[in-house]
């Protein structure tokens, strides 16, 4: 034995092994397959010569997950944790051990992606079938959507939709004055560039005085106010006008719900669902409507169907109005929601049910009542005598004292003086974390600056403060999903029932191309939990938020150097929203110029359906520019269109590494195409997993770019969110970065309800680079595109490999085409993306970019051999196309068109295909040894939009086989 080196001593690389799947002796077995003498001689080979980085990030070298917990430990314990009174949307609330430790701390639910593959998602999308029934249920609407990014940005998807939806033709919008300052804020982001008029002021004032498409309310007020919203309704409803109201759901468990006053849509956040603060995210909102609306309705839907066996199965349905179908047809620019923390808030209203909802919000009412009473008894007036859990107190000359006085006690209220000089009004907001003992503290330190004793709370003779007329009398929740799981043994069973019949990283690998399902791995998940990250508000006053500001700055800077970028912003919370907040920035630049009349954006043909949605909700107009044969942009009509639009060009959108999986060797000339006549590069981050440590966008060209710290930087998908979509920008888009909410005034609105967006999940993304350091996530990105050319290569005399660059290599991803099979044989992309089920995978990308493919993205976390069993399982899979090919397996009746195979369909007595139940079940040898079976058979997507269902049947429709049509 030998004593350890210095060097072997500081083990500080060690989790570069951790990360990265192949070790040693397997990167170079991969290395001799794609004909590379070193992971360095790979990339010389693939990445153009004219953008290749070959100096090392500017960034620290790697360090211990011991470390960099400490180290996170230390910046947590800069953020002080006060007992929060602000609301403003945004309340304390406790998590459920049994949802903290089985969901949010679970890889089975945060690794999990999208569920577009319904059959292997039944159980999440069960979970967000309940989220929308309980939103429905509790807004007495008809329809709702599967989550939203946040409050404010619900709000402004409602104003969008009601637009588009009301018979009025007119271009205003009103908005109460007395919605929260963010939603307000964030509304009137998106409606400048729509050319919308936005009136802020009293409603029924304004209501009277022209012609509008819609109405803003917030149902209770920001100030706590409870009006009947009825009347103005009805008068919106007069001018054909769509009503739409800002909701709180907890309060609606007490308080008539808006379909029955009237509205027409609802927005809200689930966040007091059991989501913490999390200094304002992520938090999943809610969007409800009319079932008129459905159609046009923002986001991800969940309906009911049934599977090819005639079962209730679940799926994402109505897909066509989704952007990545509409494209530059597209309303809104959604391509996400906030699935895990949707699942949460579902999971807590099963865990309460209808009356430990209830329980709450009464206690909170009490609670809020108590302190309403005490307040007046020392002479203060409150604002509102109709209120749920927000009492709004006119202080007068007394606002900083006691403002002054609570933080001495490590108590945040709510200063309006913030949004209003002239209303001195400070704010108390009530919630679950609360007591009687708080009320007493609080009204001490009222009493203390009206100099006179404080009232006792069992001295206070409180009553309601919700008007009777106003008061819920409809019932809720009456599912028996809701009314079932509320011992901790029942409601573990039902988590664990549901993930069971799921895919997610932690079963295997899921290979989708332009997803870069990676390894979350848990040192970077575990700090999201500590209270000094996720019990923070986020409208907390500066001197409280030391730590997250010294978190994002620092991260700010990582990302910066990263990327080549001179600047960057973390308040945007997808990639979408990252999409958006981008050429916002180009928009503003122009216009600051005097070149407001720049409105053209190029757009390729291969682009994302994200890049022409978000360009058209910025004003912009999309021209689409051809791709050549080898998938790269078509240079030469990239010039003709930039010269034909010159002088109305604003921008390109452009994706690098292509979404064909491409480093395209012109890229320097494309960006400096546009430049030339006076365009800016929007630079589409889909890909930078093939970049960091490589290539520096802003350094060959790029003036803008998003990045996805959901994908590129760690943090999990969550079945279908939360994600972070930061942009970088160069130093001359840089004051054109989103603006804080809460700002009076900035050069470009808010994209996001929270100044720093998700900022909770930061710190995984933070972690993820401490831990790698410059040499690792340069390393992550050579295993990356080795693990797709080795992928490649294995495929290739099996699959034609459709697009690839220089030496026959790919980027980080490769496409494997399937139409040639299909004119053969009938088999298509998705009989083998449902046959890979069988075999334990979830499928990769289906017919994107291209119609009629597949495109593979195995990512630098998974091993070789991983690799090798999904390879094996491809090429069985081929095999058995081969078969049908050579007339052994019937062209209707084989494997590939009946799977996936559930239990149930080969349990059967009477087996009537002419392939064996072993090779529908076991294809390949060393599935007998653990084997994924799957919940249901091939589900039915006419079927589900057909007859749309898309909240919990009642319990007599599981006593038939089939869902009837609503």
């Amino acid at each position: 034995m030998q004593l350890m080196t210095p060097t072997e001593l500081n083990h500080a690389d060690e989790f570069h092994a951790r990360h990265i799947g192949p070790n040693d002796a397997e990167l170079a077995q991969m290395l001799n397959v794609v004909g590379a003498a070193s992971l360095d001689d790979l990339i010389e080979k693939i990445v153009p010569t004219a953008i290749l980085q070959r100096d090392a990030l500017a960034l620290a070298g790697p360090r211990t997950e011991q470390d960099v917990l400490a180290d996170l430990r230390r910046i947590a314990g800069k953020n002080k944790v006060f007992k929060s009174f602000i609301g403003q949307g945004y309340y304390g609330t406790h998590t459920p051990g049994v949802i903290l430790r089985n969901i949010l701390e679970n890889p089975a639910w945060y690794t999990a992606y999208t569920p577009y593959q319904p059959e292997i998602s039944q159980g999440r999308l069960e979970a967000l079938l309940n989220f929308q029934t309980m939103v429905c249920d509790l807004t007495g609407m008809e329809i709702s959507n599967a989550s939203l990014l946040d409050e404010a940005t619900a709000a402004a998807e409602a104003m969008t939709l009601a637009k588009r939806s009301a018979k009025s033709k007119s271009n205003t919008l009103i908005v109460a004055g007395d919605c929260h300052p963010q939603t307000i804020a964030l509304i009137k982001t998106r409606a400048e560039p729509l050319g919308l008029d936005v009136k802020v002021g009293f409603a029924p004032k304004l209501m009277e005085e022209g012609d509008y498409f819609g109405v803003v309310v917030q149902y209770p007020s920001t100030s706590g106010q409870i009006h009947d919203m009825a009347p103005y309704a009805k008068m919106a409803h007069d001018k054909g006008a769509l009503f739409i109201a800002c909701a709180d759901l907890l309060a609606l468990t007490l308080l008539k719900s808006p379909g029955e006053w009237g509205a027409d849509i609802v927005v809200g956040s689930s966040q007091r669902f059991g989501v913490p603060f999390g200094f304002g995210g992520p938090h999943a909102a809610l969007l409800a409507c009319k079932d008129a609306f459905k159609r046009s309705m923002p986001g991800r839907l969940v309906g009911v169907s049934v599977d090819a066996q005639g079962n209730r199965a679940l799926r994402l349905a109505m897909q066509t109005r989704e952007q990545h179908i509409r494209r530059e047809k597209a309303t809104s620019n959604i391509c996400t929601a906030q699935v895990l923390l949707a699942v949460i808030a579902s999971m807590y209203a099963v865990y309460h049910g209808p009356k430990g909802l209830t329980d709450i919000a009464r206690r909170v009412h009490t609670l809020a009542a108590s302190f309403a009473n005490g307040v007046k008894q020392l002479g203060y007036e409150i604002a509102a005598s109709h209120v749920f859990d927000t009492v709004a107190v006119q202080a007068g000359d007394k606002c900083d004292p006691i403002l002054s006085a609570a933080r001495a006690q490590e108590i945040n209220l709510r200063d309006f003086t913030v949004q209003n000089k002239a209303w001195p009004v400070v704010g108390v907001s009530f919630d679950e974390t609360h007591s009687a003992a708080d009320v007493e503290t609080l009204l001490a330190i009222f009493a203390s600056a009206a100099g006179k004793p404080a009232p006792a709370f069992a001295a206070i003779q409180a009553e309601p403060m919700i008007p009777a007329a106003l008061q819920r009398t409809s019932a809720f929740l009456t599912h028996p999903v809701f009314n079932s799981h509320h011992s901790e043994t029942e409601m573990l069973r039902y988590i664990r029932s549901l993930s069971d019949k799921d895919l997610a990283l932690d079963r295997t690998m899921i290979p989708l191309g332009s997803c870069t399902m990676k390894l979350n791995a848990t040192t970077e998940m575990i700090p999201i939990t500590w209270p000094g990250f996720n019990s923070v508000h986020p409208f907390a006053p500066a001197d409280q938020t030391e730590g997250y500001q010294e978190l994002t700055t620092s991260l700010e800077k990582w990302l910066a150097e990263i990327t080549g970028y001179d600047a960057v912003s973390l308040q945007p919370n997808s990639g979408a929203q990252g999409e958006y907040a981008g050429l916002l920035a180009i928009r503003a630049y122009h216009r600051s110029r005097g070149e407001g009349h720049r409105d053209v954006c190029l757009i390729p043909s291969s682009a994302h359906g994200t890049n022409p949605a978000s360009a058209q909700m910025v004003g912009m107009e999309v021209v689409v520019t051809a791709c050549d044969d080898k998938g790269n942009v078509d240079v030469a009509d990239l010039k003709a269109k930039a010269e034909q639009y010159k002088d109305r060009l604003a921008a390109l959108m452009v994706t690098y590494p292509s979404t064909h999986g491409v480093f395209e060797d012109a890229i320097r000339e494309i960006c400096e195409i546009i430049h030339t006549r006076g365009g800016q590069v929007y630079m589409d981050g889909a890909n930078l997993n093939a970049l960091v440590g490589v290539a520096q966008p802003g350094k060959f060209g790029s003036d803008v770019s998003h990045l996805n710290l959901h994908k590129t930087f760690c943090i999990p998908h969550g079945g279908g969110g939360p994600g972070v979509g930061p942009i970088g920008v160069r130093a001359h888009l840089a004051p054109f970065l989103p603006g804080d909410p809460m700002a009076a005034e900035s050069k470009v609105g808010p994209v996001s309800a929270a100044p720093f967006g998700s900022a909770s999940i930061l710190p995984i993304s933070w972690a993820y680079i401490a831990m790698m350091g410059a040499s690792g996530l340069r390393r992550a990105t050579q295993a990356a595109i080795l693990n797709a050319n080795y992928v490649a290569k294995r495929l290739a005399p099996h699959y034609p490999v459709l697009y690839a660059g220089n030496e026959g290599l790919v980027a980080h991803e490769c496409i494997i085409d399937i139409r040639p099979l299909k004119e053969i044989t009938g088999i298509s992309n998705e009989d083998i993306a449902k046959r890979l089920i069988d075999f334990g995978f979830h499928a990769p990308t289906m017919s994107f970019p291209v119609a009629g493919t597949l495109m593979i993205e195995p990512t630098e976390s998974e091993s070789k051999v991983e690799l090798d069993r999904f390879c094996d399982a491809m090429i069985q899979i081929r095999q058995e196309i081969r078969a049908i090919e050579e007339g052994r397996l019937d062209r209707e009746d084989n494997m590939l068109r009946n799977a996936p195979h559930t239990a149930q369909m080969l349990l059967v007595d009477n087996w009537v295909h002419d392939y064996t139940r072993e090779a529908a079940a076991y294809p390949l040898p060393a599935l007998k040894a653990s084997k994924y079976w799957v919940p249901v058979a091939r589900v039915d997507n006419v079927y589900g939009d057909r007859n749309l269902v898309c909240s919990c049947p009642p319990m007599e429709a599981y006593a038939s086989d089939t869902v009837a049509a609503e």
